[in-house]
């Protein structure tokens, strides 16, 4: 499904809005997924962020992706949002606006799910039952829930729910209930 029209217009300002953070400007880990904390047994506590090779400078609701949307090892750590919201707010007053923290993450989370779409034709041609389909339909899922939960960039995300659709349609093995898996198993993303 092609990105044209009034989602065309809204995916090129979503791009905007990440590529000039203004206040939001921050040193980003690059790829914040749950897969790269280290967290030590009960107790102990030396929790460490590893895996830095795309650190830089960014929008710092890019790090808040994960929270949200599930990453390539299909985890998403769920609550924390808010979490990272309070702690952000403490050093960007902007945070707090519902409006711009909510566009910026609605943004983010749907540029991730786009980037994750390109592996489409790979995902195509892989046998049925393969997780990663399911993955890539629960990704464009979660994006497009995340801005109609701040309500932002509705024709963005109503092309994700469309071509998330689309995929349950095509991959009739895709075409499950997300919630219904059994947690903590081993997924091929």
């Amino acid at each position: 499904m092609a990105l044209e029209g009034a989602a065309l217009r809204e995916f090129g300002l979503a791009v905007g809005v990440l590529a000039e953070p203004g206040p939001f400007e921050a040193l980003s880990h690059g790829d914040a997924e749950a897969n790269n904390v280290l967290v030590c047994a009960l107790g102990e506590p030396d929790e460490r962020l590893i895996d830095f090779e795309l650190s830089g400078r960014a929008h710092a609701v890019l790090d808040a992706v994960g929270f949200h949307v599930p990453g390539p090892a299909w985890m998403a750590v769920g609550g924390a949002g808010e979490v990272y919201r309070r702690a952000l707010a403490a050093g960007v007053a902007q945070a707090e606006d519902d409006r711009v923290y909510g566009e910026a993450l609605g943004a983010a989370c749907l540029m991730w799910a786009v980037a994750r779409l390109r592996r489409w034709p790979v995902l195509d041609g892989r046998p049925a039952g393969d997780d990663s389909r399911v993955q890539l339909v629960s990704t464009l899922e979660a994006a497009a829930g995340v801005a109609q939960v701040w309500r932002v960039w509705p024709a963005l995300s109503g092309w994700a729910w469309r071509v998330s659709a689309w995929l349950r349609r095509r991959w009739a093995d895709a075409d499950v209930d997300v919630a219904a898996l059994a947690p903590y198993t081993v997924r091929r993303g």
